[in-house]
């Protein structure tokens, strides 16, 4: 019953946070009404449920109350008439009275709260199985490898992996790769192949199920983690930015030790970023608003290099960095990841296949496994899967230029 009442509340607001989260794509579709349609049925079921249990409270809380007037009735009733008998004092009485009367009290503030008892049981049963849980990958695990220095080759040696919610969905099938130190590897192929689930393994957020992840030869699960992850560094397709100012989102990229504002103007440079910031009137105290609503996509996209810039890392995963992004955006953000990509190994995650004709080599992933590997040229001589994924999408930029 409780789970349902639950279920039904958290309907409600799903459909409210959507239409405010959401409101100019609602505004722009003319679904303000479909909305409040929605979100008034969806409070039907929670209003007849919260109808019942108000009968419910109200007789409770009466009935609690009224404990207590009886109480007092009957014992002076009771009182009294042991009194005319000779059998009490009146002293005595008043303390059997003052005994009773605090014990009813206490009954009816226990009635008054017990509609809420089992809302309070199932509550504290989830937090405690919450905090119960042990997560299989310990990031404040002191355990592990501290590497102070890494080449930044990796290699992966026949994975297989299949994410826990699906476990019956191969995401990668005995998938091998190596990464040379200082290189750009680009990963290509279709949506669902397995591309970026090669990142978040290098990342340890997830374990492979099968092979090995090996960092400079060394199997990345017998390193600390949190080791591990201060070498590498980030930056996705929809970068996160917090509510907080400029400086303080690129300082994010090294929280291990204090930064000093020259670093940060470093990594700025960096990223192609300065010269924005610095025409700023507050500069890089500006703050950027909930998830960097007050930049554009090219800018924000350029904070998160340089955030990632930051700790200096030895490998750097792009993954769709610049998918999201108009060609004015995209030349500069380009611009920028050309240069944070010198001297480190670069992991590149790709659709458009003209950013990244430059890579030292191309992994074509299909199915959970590398098909074909080689540079553009030599992969476009083959007229094989890479042959098929550029002519296609070539195909389609010359008809929608034309």
């Amino acid at each position: 019953m409780f789970s349902s009442v639950t279920s039904l509340n958290n309907l409600t607001d799903q459909v409210a946070v959507e239409a405010i989260e959401n409101i100019r794509t609602v505004v722009s579709l003319n679904q303000i009404e479909g909305f409040y349609v929605r979100y008034t049925d969806a409070l039907v079921l929670p209003y007849r449920n919260a109808w019942k249990k108000s009968h419910v409270k109200g007789f409770t809380y009466a009935f609690s109350q009224s404990i207590q007037v009886f109480a007092y009735a009957a014992t002076f009733y009771y009182g009294s008439v042991l009194i005319a008998e000779g059998e009490l004092t009146y002293y005595d009485m008043y303390k059997s009275i003052e005994g009773v009367i605090v014990s009813i009290i206490v009954l009816g503030h226990l009635f008054a709260f017990a509609p809420d008892f089992q809302k309070a049981m199932i509550a504290a049963a989830n937090i405690f199985e919450m905090l119960d849980m042990k997560s299989h990958i310990n990031v404040f695990s002191l355990d592990g490898l501290n590497l102070k220095n890494v080449n930044g080759s990796i290699s992966f040696q026949n994975v297989c992996f299949n994410y826990p919610m699906r476990p019956k969905v191969k995401v990668l099938r005995d998938l091998s790769l190596d990464i040379k130190p200082g290189k750009t590897i680009a990963l290509v192929g279709s949506s669902g192949c397995g591309k970026t689930t090669c990142i978040q393994l290098i990342e340890r957020f997830y374990d492979a199920d099968a092979g090995s992840v090996l960092l400079d030869g060394i199997h990345i699960e017998e390193i600390n983690v949190r080791n591990l992850r201060s070498h590498i560094g980030l930056v996705s397709q929809e970068p996160v930015l917090f509510s907080c100012s400029i400086a303080e989102n690129i300082a994010y990229g090294k929280n291990s030790e204090p930064v000093d504002m020259n670093e940060v103007i470093k990594a700025a440079r960096k990223a192609n970023i300065h010269n924005f910031i610095a025409s700023l009137p507050q500069g890089y105290a500006t703050t950027v608003g909930a998830k960097g609503t007050q930049l554009s996509g090219g800018q924000k996209q350029r904070i998160a290099i340089a955030r990632a810039l930051l700790r200096d890392p030895k490998i750097l995963l792009l993954d769709e960095a610049t998918s999201a992004l108009d060609a004015e955006n995209e030349h500069i953000v380009q611009e920028a990841l050309d240069n944070a990509r010198h001297g480190r190994t670069c992991i590149i995650i790709a659709h458009r296949l003209t950013t990244i004709q430059t890579a030292d080599s191309i992994a074509v992933i299909h199915k959970g496994r590398v098909v074909e590997q080689g540079i553009h040229q030599d992969l476009l001589k083959l007229k094989g899967y890479y042959y098929k994924l550029y002519n296609n999408q070539y195909s389609k930029k010359s008809s929608t230029d034309a």
